[in-house]
């Protein structure tokens, strides 16, 4: 009992005393840190073929992956100054906030919701809200999914548009969208419902999935930062690359590279 004691006011001492090691303080990237680093750091998926995957040699590939290419590029003036840190849906954010990554290029949509909690550059796509589901099936529109289930992918925006479409439905949530897949494989719900250029991607390389034609939204996909002061160059950087690749047509043959043109 006394030993238990004695533990007790020799732990509350070192606290008190300061002999406890405080936790690193976080260090901003600033494009002043990051040029010094001498590298960028980028999230970037790799399960959302053709925006970010790894390709046969398991190199990151994508239309994500070659526009933080291009970011790398701008900074540095030179290639192969970008160190890439595999995200999902549901830990993107969460990356940032815990500055693992200098910043996320993930399909990640500008959402009034995302805005009060990150900077956003420029849009560099626009995608939109559709439906996957198992080639054969009787769903043909989202209002088909009322008193059915649907699987959604945590940390996108599409629990808020499918329940503001359809009320009645139930939704099952999935961490990565292999798991998603698997599970309406499986015959646990009747679609997945997520944007449209990550299903494209699903039903190419899956014959059995379909993704149904209409669209629902209009998502635009950017650049994700911390919000602050620190990003501010950084935004400056990726809207001159984006604006730039826009102007010059890059973006436009990225896109049909990739067989995501639409807009």
């Amino acid at each position: 009992m006394y030993k238990k004691i004695a533990l007790l006011l020799i732990l509350v001492m070192f606290v008190f005393c300061g002999c406890v090691k405080p936790q690193k303080e976080p260090v901003p990237s600033t494009l002043d840190d990051i040029t010094k680093r001498g590298s960028v750091i980028i999230g970037v998926k790799t399960d959302t073929y053709p925006f970010g995957f790894k390709d046969k040699n398991g190199k990151y590939a994508g239309y994500d992956v070659d526009l933080a290419n291009m970011i790398g590029e701008q900074i540095f003036g030179k290639k192969g100054k970008v160190k890439f840190v595999p995200v999902t849906a549901s830990d993107r954010m969460m990356k940032l906030f815990s500055e693992d990554v200098d910043m996320v290029v993930a399909t990640m949509s500008v959402t009034p919701a995302r805005l009060q909690i990150l900077d956003f550059s420029d849009p560099y796509y626009i995608a939109g809200q559709a439906v996957l589901v198992k080639r054969g099936s009787k769903i043909k529109g989202i209002r088909d999914l009322n008193g059915k289930k649907a699987i959604i992918v945590f940390g996108t925006s599409s629990e808020g548009s499918l329940r503001a479409a359809v009320p009645n439905v139930s939704i099952i949530g999935y961490k990565t969208y292999s798991e998603a897949v698997k599970g309406l494989k499986q015959g646990k719900a009747d679609a997945i419902v997520s944007d449209d250029t990550i299903l494209i991607g699903l039903s190419l390389k899956d014959g059995s999935l379909v993704m149904l034609p209409k669209r629902y939204s209009r998502e635009p996909y950017a650049v994700a930062f911390r919000k602050g002061e620190e990003s501010e160059d950084l935004v400056r950087v990726v809207n001159d690359v984006i604006n730039e690749a826009a102007h010059n047509g890059t973006l436009r043959k990225l896109q049909k590279n990739y067989g995501i043109k639409k807009y």
